[in-house]
């Protein structure tokens, strides 16, 4: 039995949850609010941070925590389809890539679009603060940019299949997108990469996902964008 303990808009448990319908796997799925600090999630990881995967096979659980070491875990039990190309040099630009959203882009886009306009809200901050979320944006249309090149020259972000970069690529992407808040129009290339993602059925339940309080945009569980 597996059991994964998630939120809605966050972009890690987002690619955990991609990652585990893509090798066809199944786990119920736990909404947990980090910001409460519950003691029961904080004993299976104490940075209070999601996605955690706990496996409990017989009487022993062991937990798989954060989203890198999740998708690696899954790669390893489950090898078919594969998440990293079969080269070294290709396995490492992968790697690569996926480590560029979860730390850069992270930092340079999420920190302040997501947390301006979702964490203040759900969690009592504040109202947004309009320099930010500019800011935000300024960042978003770079990130953009460079993704409408890798897309265009590769196909996928770190080569010509589909591998963890565009698993994390697209977590990341699709919380902005629940906000409305790429300009698709700007950069073809992206939007064509992120259609064949949102395309596929792994990204189903994601695109079902409403958070209270705060609606998707329109056009966000439209696979055409």
């Amino acid at each position: 039995m597996r059991t994964l303990y998630h939120w809605r808009l966050d972009p890690f448990s987002r690619q955990a949850r991609v990652a585990l319908a893509e090798k066809g796997m199944r786990a119920r799925l736990v909404e947990e609010h980090v910001w409460d600090g519950r003691q029961d999630f904080l004993s299976l990881n104490p940075a209070g941070a999601t996605p955690v995967l706990v496996l409990e096979p017989g009487q022993r659980r062991t937990s798989i925590v954060g989203a890198r070491a999740l998708l690696e875990y899954l790669e390893e039990i489950q090898p078919d389809p594969p998440f990293l190309p079969r080269g070294a040099p290709e396995r490492a630009e992968a790697r690569r890539m996926a480590d560029w959203f979860d730390r850069k882009f992270d930092a340079e886009v999420n920190a302040y679009l997501l947390f301006e306009k979702v964490e203040k809200k759900i969690t009592g901050g504040g109202p947004p603060d309009p320099a930010a979320i500019r800011e935000g944006r300024v960042h978003l249309k770079r990130h953009l940019a460079y993704v409408s090149q890798l897309a265009e020259g590769r196909g996928w972000l770190a080569g010509d299949k589909m591998s963890i970069a565009d698993i994390a690529g697209a977590a990341h992407l699709s919380c902005l997108d629940y906000l409305g808040e790429p300009d698709w129009d700007e950069v073809p290339p992206a939007r064509e990469w992120y259609q064949k993602i949102k395309a596929r059925p792994s990204f189903d339940s994601l695109l079902q996902d409403v958070l209270p309080g705060i609606a998707p945009a329109r056009a966000y569980a439209d696979v055409e964008i």
